[in-house]
């Protein structure tokens, strides 16, 4: 307690420059998540992604980032087993926004796209199984986070392959894929509609305190009948867009016109996936932040939620901007333009499929990364043309990047740990 007590203002300070930290390197590797398929199929120049991700993540960041937040991300260690040595969690805390901070750096400036929970929680298991006691560890959240590995990018992966498949066969495939096009488009729209809304519902909008209650049960069931309205508005207007676009003869690719009406497509998708992205991912830099600046302010209670200020949320919202535009175009180029050659068509079949997982895991809890969803729902567009269409060596280096990223999280937050406790005493 006369630590917290002695050093609390320095605390909260090197609490803030590492939250900081912590949300650049979301904004450097993570957000590639939305814009990646954009910018990889020419939708978005990556000048125009960056403008376009800047606007809506921050919106997300800022105003649907969270009110409230659990203090141990994900409940993953006992903040009982902290009650009675508060400063050994602001040093765990501050270790672990460092520690998974320096990681996302690491795999920012090597290009590959890695899970910013999974950072985050690799560094806080380190700290606690070494700085506290391996018990105080919830190792079955830890084995569900593992898990994600696997179910992510399979199910991603697969959503889209099918997806893919299926405007293969309706629309590429037939003798005249524009007005083919014209035909089922509105219906992907609808798709589109129905799916980024129950993101934004189910993921985006969870903090605002919007209580969407139709008296149809679960959040869930009442995100359904707003959703598919939203859907059914969405389609509207894309069919009204679509009489617009006239068919142009090219002769060097007969789905040029085609091309164009999924582009318009993937702008919408990318905005509100943006959105949605940084309202539930600034949670991973802004909830150590949090619990460090409530332990402080308590005097060394630790509470097992604390309450969320506008200044942390305005830390992590400018974090996740500063490092999008700084050196996001890394990671961007690595999903867009490494895994497997992307067109609007291909691009979009992807992208509604990685939100579709999004929903599937909110609905029933199945542990996913945004990062791992939308790399296998690349994956999966590329397989739908052969194995040969894929780049099989980045694919190697991002599911080994993968692999590594929990335990460097948890051996940088050792590492950091051991320090902030040598300093501190």
């Amino acid at each position: 307690m006369d630590i917290i007590a002695q050093y609390g203002p320095i605390f909260v300070i090197m609490a803030c420059a590492f939250g900081f930290f912590m949300a650049w390197g979301i904004g450097a590797n993570d957000v590639a998540n939305a814009m990646g398929t954009s910018v990889g199929s020419r939708a978005l120049t990556i000048k125009q992604a960056i403008l376009v991700a800047m606007i809506f993540e921050f919106m997300g960041a800022y105003l649907a980032g969270g009110e409230v937040t659990s203090t141990i991300r994900k409940g993953i260690i006992d903040a009982d087993a902290l009650s009675d040595t508060p400063e050994l969690m602001v040093y765990g805390m501050m270790s672990a926004l460092l520690a998974a901070g320096t990681w996302l750096l690491i795999a920012s400036m090597k290009g590959w796209p890695v899970s910013t929970t999974h950072s985050i929680v690799g560094a806080i298991v380190g700290f606690a199984a070494v700085g506290i006691s391996v018990e105080s560890v919830h190792w079955e959240q830890v084995g569900t986070i593992a898990a994600s590995w696997v179910v992510s990018p399979v199910l991603a992966g697969t959503i889209s392959f099918g997806l893919f498949m299926s405007v293969k066969v309706l629309i590429l495939d037939t003798d005249d894929p524009f007005h083919r096009a014209k035909r089922f488009i509105p219906i992907y729209m609808w798709m589109v509609g129905f799916m980024i809304s129950m993101v934004t519902l189910l993921k985006g909008l969870k903090h605002i305190g919007l209580d969407l209650d139709l008296g149809l049960g679960s959040k869930f069931a009442n995100a359904i009948p707003i959703s598919a309205a939203i859907g059914l508005v969405v389609a509207g207007l894309g069919m009204l867009m679509l009489r617009r676009v006239k068919e142009v003869q090219d002769e060097n690719n007969r789905f040029a016109s085609v091309e164009r009406v999924f582009a318009i497509l993937m702008i919408f998708t990318a905005c509100a996936m943006a959105f949605a992205h940084g309202s539930n991912d600034v949670a991973n830099a802004v909830g150590p932040l949090a619990a460090i600046a409530a332990t402080v302010q308590s005097g060394g209670e630790i509470a097992a939620k604390s309450a969320m200020p506008w200044w942390i949320l305005l830390t992590g919202a400018l974090g996740i901007v500063i490092g999008l535009a700084t050196y996001g175009w890394k990671v961007i180029a690595t999903i867009g333009r490494k895994i497997t050659e992307l067109t609007p068509s291909r691009g979009f079949a992807a992208e509604l499929g990685a939100a579709s997982t999004v929903v599937i895991a909110s609905a029933t809890g199945l542990p996913i990364s945004t990062t791992h969803t939308l790399v296998g729902a690349v994956l999966g567009v590329g397989i739908a043309r052969g194995i040969a269409a894929l780049n099989l060596r980045t694919v190697g280096s991002i599911f080994m990047s993968w692999i590594i990223t929990l335990p460097a999280g948890a051996g940088l937050a050792i590492l950091f740990f051991f320090i902030f406790k040598g300093i501190f005493g």
